[in-house]
């Protein structure tokens, strides 16, 4: 009697733990793993033969009443029958040249998530094994470049009233990032957890204003400073922008100011190039470090600090609070910021510079280049002028113009590669291939034969960043600075009508496969500006590679 009843318990235990209720946020972030698979996988999904949007607010009030794994499971496996068979081909086996690159690739899900029954794993397997051979309707990759665009989705802003409105763009944003963003290995926290903590978040927004909130907060943990998240503001007076009229640099928790942008606005203020700053509108820069951080995204601190600054020195309000730190003693400025946007700040900028040099010679034969200025039309007078120096000093502490390959035939006395690249596979989306690289310079006896160095730091990004890899490939060139921007590879554009954002398209690599994503360009010298050197007028970056140049050390 007391087996039989011990194997009762058993049995009625086994079946209370296998219908155990499910919470909603693992039920629509599964449901959000199988629609974006099926969108880029199923054959006849993949085709556009469904409207695939109303698909996924369909069957979500369907998931809803589900409450357990077997009614989940239920839901999913009549969804996918109601799309049509699968047909079985032959099996789909890669070209011999083909490299993949597979950090990114993970379907492990199908197998694991613990919401699916055996039934379903199977059906979504199959699916891979199957999967859509054809042009994929929702996404495209630009021929020879490799990264991704959007294509016959919608770009309509959600129903801010309508939970399943919302999740549709939440969903349409996460599978994008699952399958076509190249670093997604790179991210400091997993993917699928970042899916998880945003469904509350978006379910809770009521209005654009929290909805938008919480979609950068999900873009944020790319963890990508090519990423940007721009909302299209009103013409309202409450979204006006003012600006602080210098821009600086944050050195240990305080702003520096670096560089004036109007020097009108700045003398009515006694704004100088130096002025340290504690707090803004009462609030200090300590505090304001710790509370963008799920709001703004960068691959590294440097490059969050850097993006940071803009935020902090913007305001929408005319009158700021500004506290500055001088001598030792803190002094309250009650400023005026004024509403003038990009193109005008430019022209004050303008009118608050003297005007750069391109290139010149420098004390003791030294060439020194602004790669910000410098464009293709002028390397040969560069090259004439430049070529009798003992060294020459690279400037890319700012974005250049692309004159990679001029220069670097230059450099250069022969050709070489600098960078490989991955790009995704559109037929096994999720998967990317090794694909192709950059080479620069040419057979060249009378390459230049002094030292090559290059300055970068936390402005240098992109081409900044490919440039300098570029340009290492000379034998003789020398990195100093500091932590570059960390975000190499041509940018993917992606454009709704509430917003606009962009990331980092393909992978970009040195040719022995090293990562430069996050890290950046490595200093072979690192430097790193003072308060006390800005102060003092210093360039103390410049001054290191003068150094070294006389110096070898």
């Amino acid at each position: 009697m007391q087996k039989i009843t011990l194997f009762l318990l058993l049995v009625f235990s086994h079946t209370i733990f296998s219908q155990t209720k499910i919470t909603e946020t693992e039920k629509l972030a599964a449901t959000c793993k199988v629609w974006g698979f099926l969108k880029y996988y199923h054959p006849k999904v993949a085709n556009g033969d469904f409207n695939w949007d109303n698909q996924l607010l369909e069957v979500l009030p369907k998931i809803d009443k589900a409450q357990t794994k077997e009614e989940f499971s239920l839901v999913i496996e009549n969804w996918i029958d109601s799309l049509g068979e699968v047909p079985s081909i032959a099996p789909i086996t890669p070209a011999t040249a083909v490299e993949y690159f597979d950090k990114n690739f993970d379907l492990s899900w199908i197998n694991t998530n613990k919401l699916f029954s055996k039934k379903l794993s199977k059906k979504l397997q199959f699916i891979e094994v199957n999967r859509f051979q054809g042009v994929q309707f929702y996404i495209d990759g630009a021929e020879h470049v490799g990264n991704v665009t959007l294509k016959n989705e919608s770009y309509l802003n959600p129903d801010f009233n309508d939970t399943n409105s919302k999740l549709r763009m939440l969903f349409m944003y996460w599978n994008l990032i699952e399958y076509f963003f190249p670093y997604k290995y790179q991210m400091g926290e997993k993917w699928e957890t970042v899916l998880e903590k945003a469904v509350p978040n978006v379910i809770i927004a009521k209005d654009a204003s929290s909805f938008f909130t919480a979609m950068r907060k999900v873009v944020s943990k790319l963890d990508d400073s090519h990423v940007e998240f721009v909302t299209y503001q009103s013409s309202s007076n409450s979204n006006i922008k003012t600006y602080f009229p210098a821009d600086g640099k944050i050195i240990d928790e305080k702003i520096v100011v670096t560089e004036i942008l109007g020097d009108s606005l700045a003398q009515a203020d006694d704004i100088k190039i130096g002025d340290v700053i504690t707090k803004v509108n009462d609030k200090s820069i300590k505090e304001y470090i710790a509370e963008n951080r799920d709001l703004i995204c960068a691959s590294n601190e440097a490059s969050y600090l850097d993006k940071l600054v803009k935020v902090i020195l913007m305001n929408n309000l005319d009158t700021v609070k500004v506290e500055f730190l001088k001598d030792g003693k803190y002094a309250i400025k009650i400023m005026t910021w004024f509403d003038y946007h990009d193109s005008h700040r430019n022209e004050f900028k303008k009118g608050a510079q003297k005007k750069k040099d391109k290139f010149k010679v420098l004390e003791n034969n030294i060439g020194y280049v602004d790669m910000g200025i410098i464009k293709t039309r002028h390397i040969p007078d560069m090259i004439e002028m430049l070529k009798p120096t003992k060294a020459i000093i690279f400037d890319m502490r700012n974005y250049p113009n692309g004159t990679y390959e001029e220069i670097s035939k230059f450099l250069n006395p022969q050709e070489k590669q600098f960078a490989i690249y991955t790009r995704p596979d559109l037929s096994y989306p999720g998967r990317y291939r090794w694909s192709g690289g950059s080479s620069s310079g040419f057979e060249n006896k009378d390459n230049y034969k002094g030292k090559v160095i290059v300055l970068l730091n936390e402005k240098s990004v992109s081409q900044s960043e490919w440039t300098a890899m570029c340009f290492q490939t000379a034998g003789n060139t020398t990195i100093i600075g500091s932590q570059t921007a960390g975000a190499d590879g041509n940018v993917s554009h992606f454009d709704y009508k509430g917003f606009h954002t962009l990331f980092s398209g393909i992978g970009v690599y040195y040719p022995d496969k090293r990562q430069t994503q996050r890290i950046g360009i490595v200093p072979d010298i690192e430097v790193k500006p003072t308060i006390l050197g800005i102060q003092q007028g210093k360039d103390e970056v410049l001054d290191r590679a003068l150094l070294f140049v006389e110096t070898g050390k």
